[in-house]
């Protein structure tokens, strides 16, 4: 089973970002070119770009008519330079929104890593380009980065909502994204572990509890706040805050919650935010 300690201790030893270490692991585990997981990888950043775009130029709302032009109205505001907190946050509220809203409404997206939690890697590689002026070759490390660390959690717990609720999702996202964001902007293997650890660790226990069984609310705004959450830990790792618990045990502790959490909280929609008045009185509306 990997560990993202041994990624760290071999990208330390050999003077090697993160990123560089999960394409050797990938060119030998899928017998393919460099060039080839590269070119792999800018689709999907084409993806993630276009996702955010349409996202952000559309008013659609969703089949259930649940969610939709929240991330609009967001960038409207960080557009009239009316943000309570600031460009950069902003910016990542609305991307995520975007694209969140987008698969809501049954747009094209990267499951990063699944398709409920697939606004925030987006958002928060895109405008942390946006604001730092990165090259797009250092834009598709950091999705080597994250998608590293996403194989590694898959693989010691899981990304599944059904499986494990909310934290194996948006906390999986944001955890993936905190990582991406420490390379992109500079900071070293073990920074990346601690920006990862601190953002999973603050979403440790979040259920799946999808109102009618749509991945829709909260799932749309928890994009938002996850992807905040991954800024926040990527601030504080490279502002040299360290975690006290190692990514591999926070990554163990989260698969470890999952199985205890109750059936009625892993994207059944028969508790937690489903079960309020509104909520049950939205699923009646589609029954």
């Amino acid at each position: 089973m990997r560990a993202y300690e041994d990624w760290v201790r071999e990208a330390e030893t050999k003077g090697l970002k993160i990123s560089e270490v999960v394409v050797q692991d990938q060119m030998e585990e899928l017998e393919l070119a460099e060039q080839m997981l590269f070119q792999r990888m800018r689709k999907n950043l084409k993806v993630m770009r276009e996702s955010v775009a349409a996202g952000l130029n559309s008013e659609s709302r969703s089949l259930s008519g649940l969610v939709g032009g929240d991330a609009a109205k967001v960038e409207g505001r960080r557009k009239n330079g009316e943000s309570l907190v600031g460009e950069l946050m902003s910016g990542v509220i609305a991307r995520a929104l975007a694209v969140a809203e987008l698969n809501a409404c049954m747009g094209k997206i990267v499951a990063a890593p699944t398709a409920g939690s697939c606004g925030i890697l987006p958002a928060v590689l895109l405008t942390v380009e946006e604001a730092r002026q990165v090259a797009e070759h250092d834009l598709l490390h950091a999705l080597f980065t994250a998608a590293g660390l996403g194989m590694i959690i898959a693989e010691r717990a899981n990304v599944s909502g059904a499986e494990g609720g909310c934290q194996a999702e948006i906390g999986s996202a944001a955890a993936m994204a905190a990582a991406a964001a420490v390379e992109l902007a500079g900071g070293t293997p073990r920074q990346t572990a601690d920006a990862a650890a601190i953002a999973m660790k603050s979403m440790l226990g979040l259920v799946c509890d999808p109102v009618a069984g749509f991945v829709e609310v909260p799932c749309v705004k928890r994009n938002a706040t996850g992807a905040s959450i991954a800024l926040v830990a990527a601030e504080m790792a490279l502002s040299g805050v360290t975690s006290v618990i190692p990514i591999d045990e926070v990554i163990d502790a989260m698969g470890e919650i999952g199985k205890q959490m109750p059936c009625a909280l892993k994207e059944t929609a028969q508790g937690g935010l489903a079960m309020t008045p509104t909520g049950r009185r939205i699923q009646a509306d589609f029954l």
